[in-house]
């Protein structure tokens, strides 16, 4: 079966985890984990392309949750007081989606930007910052970790 954007019946959402308490899940408006990973070729007088010089990795993330619930304030309170987390990109609802889940491991906020407020609508509060480890598990249950 291909599932194209309309039949997209698939809810995703976002959890945190702070030493190992795990927050309920919530929606968030938008979520981009972003994985960089950077190669250069090693060149020889003698010859072209002869290695390979890897740069460590560049995990950081951008969140936008609207300010309804405990979620905002909490994240908040994790940017200033500068504690590692985890977040964790799940099905909440559907089958859909490629993966079970993309984790981020002990993520640091680098950027809060709390939203202001409007006349129709709960303000969204956006917040960027990178992770120092990933993994993701596929829907089959293979679970491939970022090297660190």
């Amino acid at each position: 079966m291909t599932i194209t954007q309309s039949d997209w019946k698939t809810r995703l959402g976002v959890r945190f985890t702070v030493d190992g308490n795990e927050t309920r899940v919530f929606l968030a408006q938008s979520y981009v984990p972003t994985f960089g990973t950077s190669a250069e070729p090693l060149h020889s007088i003698e010859r072209t392309h002869v290695g390979v010089v890897a740069t460590p990795q560049s995990l950081t993330f951008t969140l936008s949750v609207t300010a309804i619930g405990p979620a905002v304030a909490e994240l908040t309170a994790l940017a200033l007081r500068g504690d590692p987390f985890d977040i964790v990109l799940l099905e909440q609802e559907g089958d859909d989606w490629s993966f079970s889940t993309i984790v981020l491991e002990q993520c640091y906020i680098t950027s809060a930007a709390p939203g202001s407020a409007t006349v129709s609508g709960a303000p969204v509060a956006t917040f960027s910052g990178f992770s120092l480890a990933a993994a993701v598990t596929d829907t089959a249950g293979t679970t491939t970790k970022a090297p660190q």
